[in-house]
């Protein structure tokens, strides 16, 4: 098995929308989609090596020092599937962009580190 790194993505834009939802609607589909989310990682649970978490703010660091800056990263999990395909398939019609405001779901083999 290989290790992945999946990064749930997010838009400025798609937060807007969700925050314009009314609030009742609003906590019913949050609701309903941890309920989804949950029932993904119960049936995952075998390969989810670390169930991550939500993001928060960002700081890049280069040589020309720190700084604030925004990106589209919003959560993160690491699992184990057989090839690229497969781990990318897990998340086709995940709760994250189905019944959250989530864009996508991008997802990355965990290289070996290079020996010397």
């Amino acid at each position: 098995m290989k290790t992945f790194l999946a990064v749930y993505l997010g838009t400025p834009d798609a937060m807007s929308a969700w925050n314009a939802l009314a609030p009742e609607v609003r906590a019913e589909r949050q609701a309903a989609g941890m309920r989804a989310w949950q029932a993904w990682a119960e049936r995952h649970a075998a390969i989810i090596v670390d169930h991550g978490a939500p993001l928060g703010r960002t700081k890049s660091i280069s040589p020309t020092g720190i700084a604030d800056v925004r990106n589209n990263l919003a959560a993160y999990v690491i699992l184990q599937a057989g090839s690229h395909e497969e781990a990318a398939r897990l998340f086709v019609h995940h709760p994250h962009f189905t019944l959250f405001p989530g864009t996508a779901v991008e997802v990355m083999e965990c290289l070996p580190m290079p020996t010397m």
